[in-house]
């Protein structure tokens, strides 16, 4: 069976801080830590779910997952994949750890900083059993950058950005003259036996063992990063099993079918993730977050016919539709089923906010707030929040929120998707009714003891959770030419631009952006691909190249 090796571990750095800080409890002061689990999609649109309004297909498992428990209305990530995850795993904002600039290729040799510590290194040292499904994405040039030195005591997945979804191969993303090779890992040994098998499948499946086998006298940490929806093969970028895709046939555009198909296959892994839990009799004491990484890529490279619409923009951009996304909690602590949770939050909130869930406490440097009273319902208060969406001096585009303002200088691609793209979807297969669909999902039925779902529930969730924007009339901005302004609370979607209106506050934000680019942590990233980084030299797979201990 894939994935069941030991290993000998490298002693992270978090034993070191823990040796000298006295306000870190080596356990935490609870009889019965909770368990997390953080499900994580790639690439998936901020409104490609249907508890949001989205009719073209449903997202059942996760909708039911939404009318059970707290929905993050304002949950803002960075707009790539690395500084994303480096957000959520340190939580730290990236240009405080020089995280902010780009994706990590598969080529260069960096990642995120060894001196990091990671949440968890943190929740392993207060007694968790920490693991790692699916991606990583923050560097493998070196062994010590990977997974299995970071905090996780195992990892089934894989290193890099994407990977095929049945071969689990991929190609170099700027080394000329590259080969294909396999980036699969059950640990630190490369896993061939599982190619031909679906991804999103695997990923699952390797969930479940380890809920199933998990030792209850510890907490379980378990991180699933899955590949979908982010494109996959180079030759085939949208993979999903035909049957499925089949399912969606009403759909007219070919590879928003296949799209549909990729988030049904998450959605559906969901369910059995919660249906295990309940299996292992450890529902009750678990926390569940689920969200995307970052908006979709609606056109462009990696485009997976995602949609962030009424969004503006998409990935990569510094635009609501490639930072703006929903996430959603559920845990038995949760007051009030379907809550709307409209404060607005950080990804680097959560690992204060785990932090508070699971009584740690915890003497390192965070940017993040803990919000768990709030989260749960325990506490009603709204704090105003600055969160620098993108700060990047080395492509030259800024993005802040501070309280309702947004403030946007620069961009990206000549302003090429600086506009509204996707859809919200006018095709459904004009049979299957949402409540029923919803109800009887495996998250509905693992869920119903606690609260009956109603179609009047589920109408009252959407109108809440509507995007309402100004008219179709768009004062324009050109953030190329000078900075814009939006008021992000009446303005969503980014239509009118307020900077003219605003001569002070521009000034303020001007010289916020300069004092934080003076402050900001130099770039870690290493701009050149390395020729030793080539599979040909390593048997055709990725893996460290800068060092002899493969």
């Amino acid at each position: 069976m894939y994935g069941t090796e030991t290993y000998t571990i490298m002693i992270p750095s978090i034993f070191l801080v823990l040796a000298f800080c006295d306000v870190l409890s080596v356990y935490s002061q609870v009889a019965k830590k909770p368990n997390i689990v953080v499900i994580m999609a790639d690439d998936m649109g901020s409104h490609d779910m249907s508890f949001l309004g989205m009719n073209q297909f449903y997202t059942p498992n996760i909708d039911a997952m939404a009318a059970h428990g707290t929905i993050m209305n304002h949950h803002y990530t960075p707009n790539l994949c690395t500084p994303s995850r480096a957000a959520f795993l340190t939580g730290r904002d990236p240009m405080n750890i020089g995280m902010q600039h780009y994706v990590i290729p598969n080529e260069e040799p960096w990642g995120l900083p060894l001196k990091e510590v990671l949440m968890p290194e943190v929740f392993r040292a207060n007694g968790y059993k920490t693991h790692l499904v699916g991606k990583w994405h923050l560097g493998f040039h070196e062994k010590e950058f990977t997974p299995l030195n970071r905090g996780f005591d195992t990892h089934f997945g894989y290193y890099g950005g994407y990977i095929s979804y049945y071969t689990h191969s991929t190609n170099c993303l700027i080394l000329q003259g590259c080969n294909l090779g396999v980036d699969f890992r059950s640990g630190f040994k490369t896993n061939f036996t599982v190619n031909g098998r679906y991804a999103t499948d695997l990923f699952t499946d390797e969930a479940i063992r380890r809920i199933e086998e998990h030792d209850e006298s510890k907490g379980l940490f378990l991180v699933i990063s899955h590949l979908a929806a982010h494109t996959g093969s180079e030759t085939d970028p949208l993979e999903a099993p035909p049957e499925i895709v089949e399912k969606f046939n009403y759909i007219q555009d070919e590879n928003r079918r296949k799209y549909a198909a990729m988030v049904y296959k998450l959605d559906q892994g969901i369910g059995k993730v919660f249906l295990s839990l309940k299996r292992k009799g450890i529902l009750e004491d678990t926390i569940v977050l689920f969200y995307s990484d970052n908006g979709a890529p609606t056109r462009g490279i990696f485009s997976n016919a995602g949609s962030n619409y009424p969004l503006r923009g998409q990935k990569a951009s510094p635009w609501e539709g490639g930072i703006r996304g929903t996430a959603v909690l559920w845990s038995k602590q949760i007051r009030k089923p379907g809550y709307v949770f409209d404060q607005v939050m950080s990804v680097t909130d959560w690992f204060p906010t785990f932090l508070k869930a699971a009584n740690i406490k915890y003497c390192g440097k965070l940017d993040g707030i803990d919000l768990w009273d709030q989260i749960i319902g325990r506490r009603r208060m709204n704090i105003r929040r600055r969160i620098v969406h993108v700060l990047d001096e080395i492509f030259g585009y800024t993005s802040i929120r501070d309280a309702m303002w947004k403030y946007v200088n620069g961009t990206v691609q000549n302003g090429l998707n600086d506009v509204w793209l996707g859809t919200i979807g006018n095709e459904t297969d004009g049979v299957t009714e949402h409540i029923s669909v919803v109800k009887y999902s495996k998250v509905g039925q693992v869920l119903s003891k606690y609260f009956t779902i109603t179609s009047e529930k589920l109408k009252k969730i959407k109108s809440k959770l509507k995007i309402s924007c100004p008219s179709r009339t768009v004062i324009a901005c050109n953030p190329l030419e000078k900075p814009c302004l939006f008021n992000i609370n009446t303005d969503p979607c980014e239509r009118i631009n307020l900077a003219d209106n605003y001569p002070k506050l521009m000034s303020y934000f001007d010289g916020l952006v300069a004092f934080m680019q003076w402050k900001a942590v130099p770039s870690a990233r290493v701009a050149f691909p390395d020729p030793q980084s080539n599979p040909a030299f390593h048997n055709n797979t990725w893996t460290w190249w800068g060092s002899n201990d493969y």
